[in-house]
């Protein structure tokens, strides 16, 4: 059984250590902080854009949710910000590591795609489960001499084909 908090790309596949390191560990740390200034850097700004799947297969559906950084930032900080006001029945942060799988990334030059996938859920306070079931394709580019997100394609169903 894999531990969910240790990378499982070793420090000698650098490029694949970092992308992990910056879209699973900085990430789930940042988001439970709501602290952007934590990931602010992790960004490509001139030219970023998101997009916005809704969970559904059928890319007719998906949207431009994040035309700029800003954009994906405010929701990002949204979403952080209710999730700090919940309550839990267990460790948020053991949950999120748990969840979440981040395995397979290409590498093409100064060029990556990772394919972060959730995949479980959350015990919330009252007993209720949050299910986190989508997952989000990373467009990465070594920029400034470290690797950062220059995009994404997220909300996509877990696994595609299926119906939210």
């Amino acid at each position: 059984m894999r531990d969910p908090f240790v990378n499982p790309f070793p420090p000698s596949d650098t490029t694949r250590h970092a992308i992990w390191t910056m879209l699973v560990q900085r990430d789930i740390d940042a988001f439970l902080a709501a602290d952007w200034s934590m990931v602010a850097g992790d960004f490509v700004e001139e030219g970023f854009i998101g997009i916005d799947a809704g969970k559904k297969a059928d890319p007719d559906a998906w949207h431009l949710g994040f035309p700029t950084l800003a954009a994906y930032r405010d929701e990002w900080l949204r979403q952080a910000e209710d999730f700090a006001r919940q309550t839990y029945g267990e460790d948020p942060r053991g949950a999120i590591f748990a969840t979440t799988r981040l395995e397979d990334i290409e590498i093409n030059g100064e060029t990556a795609l990772a394919r972060k996938k959730f995949d479980g859920s959350i015990l919330r306070g009252d007993g209720t489960r949050d299910i986190m079931k989508w997952q989000t394709l990373y467009y990465c580019r070594l920029h400034e001499g470290r690797w950062k997100i220059s995009g994404f394609t997220g909300y996509l169903p877990n696994p595609m084909g299926a119906v939210d």
